[in-house]
């Protein structure tokens, strides 16, 4: 489980890459909106990080741990 807290320029890249390189077979990240713990820092969409994770990556499985469906849901009235 990798976190979406980090920045992709800055160490994103290198971390999902690193998991790769250590024969992590899959990895998954988070899809809530935030988590108290880092509430003052970054905490990026988990899927635009993991579209990138497949640009950097060649073997390993990616996915969500939790997908948060309720915010994504339009409601019409």
């Amino acid at each position: 489980m990798i976190l979406p807290i980090y920045r992709w320029h800055e160490q994103g890249r290198e971390v999902w890459r690193r998991a790769e390189e250590l024969g992590v077979h899959a990895a998954y990240t988070y899809d809530h909106l935030s988590w108290r713990t880092f509430r003052d820092g970054p905490w990026f969409g988990a899927v635009p990080t993991l579209t990138a994770a497949a640009a950097v990556t060649e073997r390993v499985r990616l996915g969500t741990l939790v997908t948060s469906v309720k915010p994504r849901s339009c409601i019409t009235g």
